[in-house]
């Protein structure tokens, strides 16, 4: 059996005083005067050229009855730039993607002593490898019905207005009983040119758990020299602060905002085995004291080849996912024999943003930009066999948030010359699956939170300082002893997962910085 590699992250919100929330790239109104909230969302992104392709799914907590969503996009949609889709892709992404948390175990010393001589002789290699709208136009309001069409659950509008104060007025008047105050958010969406998607709920057709409902994912494309994010529309449903976080695909490079400051999530820690089951709590304080440290931040928590994971707590994309959530209409998507889509063999890239705002903190709508790819929160040791810290820059990007309860060799240690260092599964059986943290909006998060209680490093990303002394590297040989020997190193081994991605261009790109820059230690 051969030891494994690790990754961690996690998608999370939190909030000491008040009910935690999900960001919007719009605001919900109703027919009557009670107030709808938006507890969760996700967003997806496919970007390419000027191509956007934009999926989200939205919950809403609210009465049953009939409601609509108001979302700002930059040109006129028609029917055909517009449907829906399987909710279970949401969950599928939200899983690939998220924070993880492994478990390993040292594997015996002496037994891989014997093996490393066999490995190195045979000088193995392993490649990591619904009835219309009766909206009406009003020329004195300056709002034009540009669009209207259905599609699913959802009735469908686009408006454009020639100011804010008339669009208020109309949809007022149109029995859509927005917020009061909402005219100064709709002014700069106006001001810049950008229409109004709104779209019209039946609650008949809406499956509702209580008061909340679970809507189907609307996907829309449009064509925009701009890559961004309308979300400050979003405030006006905003109970305090609101979490967002954003899926990028595209082609062979990672995205970051280009009008705030990024920060990568502290990563590679080891953490105590309570972590097991409080793993939601563990992160929430994480990202919680990352932000403090960089206030205003967006929180880069992933980025990885979207059809690879190492190690996977679910399933990695497939081509016909690629197809759902956009890969089908970007400009260089070319139909095979069978009718499908060459998408999958072009190398798309997972990127995965985080970010907290209130109504006080957002002064823009995110702006994305390409970024250089990185590597971090891989099972990968330096030339002096420390673990990888941080976020390095790379030819390509496999970072990720990542964190590792280890349980030292406790057995007798014999041999000559013990191989120390490397993880695997529990004795005699196979390594764990992961565990993904999702739906961390609403993780556990109160006052008495400790983040040394959780972790066994110093995070000195945060200026956090664990008090202990670092422990020893990791050893390929050392002293024979009859007894039980001390904690070692974290070091390791590793696996990986994927989802019938074996590029060669991508093996050999890696390979010759992996053998200059990082040795990966050899699972057992």
């Amino acid at each position: 059996m051969r030891a494994l590699h690790l990754i961690a992250l996690t998608t999370l919100a939190f909030t000491t005083f008040a009910p935690p929330t999900k960001a919007f790239c719009g605001f919900y109104v109703s027919d009557s005067g009670k107030q709808l909230l938006n507890n969760a969302t996700q967003v997806a992104l496919m970007r390419e050229g000027t191509r956007t392709v934009l999926s989200m799914q939205n919950n809403y907590e609210g009465p049953p009855e009939k409601f609509a969503m108001i979302v700002p996009v930059p040109v006129v949609l028609q029917k055909e730039n517009v449907k829906t889709l399987p909710r279970e892709l949401f969950a599928k992404l939200e899983q690939l993607d998220s924070p993880r948390l492994v478990e390993y175990w040292e594997q015996d010393p002496c037994r891989l002593a014997d093996e490393e001589k066999e490995y190195k002789k045979k000088g193995e290699a392993r490649a990591s490898n619904a009835a219309p709208m009766a909206a009406r136009e009003d020329a004195s309001l300056g709002v034009k019905v540009e669009a209207r069409f259905s599609v699913g659950e959802y009735d469908i509008v686009v408006l454009s207005a020639e100011n804010s104060g008339g669009l208020d007025t109309w949809l007022r008047q149109e029995k859509y009983n927005i917020p009061a105050g909402a005219e100064p958010y709709l002014r700069p969406y106006v001001a810049e040119g950008w229409r109004f998607f709104v779209a019209k709920v039946d609650p008949q057709k809406v499956h509702f758990e209580g008061t909340q409902a679970a809507l189907s994912p609307l996907r829309f494309h449009y064509d925009s020299e701009q890559f961004k994010l309308p979300v400050r529309l979003g405030l006006i449903n905003s109970g305090g602060k609101q979490d967002l976080i954003v899926h990028i695909l595209a082609r062979g490079k990672r995205y970051e905002v280009a009008n705030y400051a990024n920060v990568t999530i502290p990563t590679n820690l080891d953490v105590e085995d309570t972590t097991k089951g409080e793993f939601g709590t563990f992160y929430a304080g994480l990202f919680d004291e990352t932000v403090k440290k960089n206030p205003g931040a967006v929180v880069t928590e992933y980025s990885w080849a979207a059809s690879t994971c190492d190690p996977c707590p679910g399933p990695a994309l497939y081509p016909q996912d690629f197809a759902t959530l956009g890969a089908d209409v970007l400009p260089q998507a070319q139909p095979q024999r069978e009718g499908r889509y060459n998408y999958w063999d072009n190398g798309f890239t997972l990127t995965r943003l985080h970010t907290r705002y209130d109504k006080a903190t957002l002064g823009a709508d995110l702006v994305f930009r390409a970024a250089p790819s990185i590597v971090g929160g891989r099972e990968m040791y330096t030339q002096d066999n420390k673990i990888e810290h941080g976020a390095l820059p790379s030819p390509y990007n496999n970072f990720q948030a990542r964190y590792a309860i280890r349980h030292p060799w406790t057995g007798a240690i014999a041999c000559e010359n013990p191989r120390r260092g490397i993880w695997g599964g529990p004795p005699g059986q196979g390594l764990e699956a992961p565990k993904g943290a999702t739906n961390l909006a609403f993780a556990k998060r109160d006052a008495s939170f400790s983040l040394a209680s959780f972790v066994r490093n110093d995070i000195p990303e945060i200026g956090f300082l664990k008090g202990a002394p670092p422990p020893p590297a990791a050893t390929t040989a050392s002293p024979a002893s009859s007894s039980s020997s001390a904690a070692p190193a974290s070091s390791g081994c590793a696996g990986c997962a994927t989802a019938e991605d074996t590029s060669p261009a991508a093996l050999a790109l890696i390979a010759p910085v992996a053998i200059a820059i990082l040795r990966r230690r050899r699972r057992s």
